[in-house]
């Protein structure tokens, strides 16, 4: 099981950390292929140097659009699927490193009421 059920006492400080530690590498890791998703798609249709395509692939994902505006057929189609692609990336990246904060806030909230209903039964 990837998370603590309810039953089962809410992770400690280090291990929430390391847990904290996963995600943002996850997120990393989806933010850097795709980075270089875009540069070799710049690369290859619009005929970019490797800079400009990063440069424009940063700004994309980063939610600025792009720099260089495309010239060919392909390079638009691509630069279009691109921004849909690079506007999905950043919910999921979001969702991603959220998830683990926002189980430990309602665990922590269940787990302190299954305590007190103990307590007074």
């Amino acid at each position: 099981m990837l998370y603590e059920s309810l039953k089962d006492k809410p992770l400690g400080r280090l291990q929430f950390a390391r847990r904290m530690g996963s995600h943002f590498l996850i997120a990393l890791f989806l933010i850097g292929g795709s980075l270089a998703i875009g540069m070799v798609g710049y690369v290859s249709f619009e005929h970019l140097p490797w800079l400009d395509a990063f440069l424009n692939s940063a700004m994309l994902l980063g939610g600025m659009g792009p720099v260089d505006a495309p010239h060919t057929a392909g390079g638009k189609l691509f630069a279009g699927l691109y921004a849909l692609y690079a506007g999905l990336l950043f919910i999921v990246t979001a969702s991603v490193i959220a998830t683990p904060i926002l189980h430990r806030v309602i665990h922590r909230l269940h787990f302190d009421e299954e305590e007190n209903e103990d307590v007074g039964a």
